[in-house]
């Protein structure tokens, strides 16, 4: 289940980053599926992982929040 978890948060991370031109709700999505797979990583103790992509959620909520 933990895995399905990971497969979903980054699975939907790249389609929405793909996406993101289309619309800038695909950015907010791209910044949920972050923090998502931020999540798993500290479920799983891959603190690296955590790190980069807590990162990337941040950047990716602030970039949909200058663009409302």
């Amino acid at each position: 289940m933990l895995d399905l978890l990971g497969i979903v948060a980054v699975t939907t991370m790249v389609l929405s980053y793909a996406l993101e031109r289309k619309h800038s709700l695909f950015i907010l999505i791209f910044a949920v599926a972050c923090a998502t797979a931020a999540f798993y990583a500290y479920l799983i103790g891959s603190i690296p992982f955590l790190v980069a992509e807590g990162i990337w959620s941040i950047i990716a909520f602030h970039r949909y929040w200058k663009t409302h």
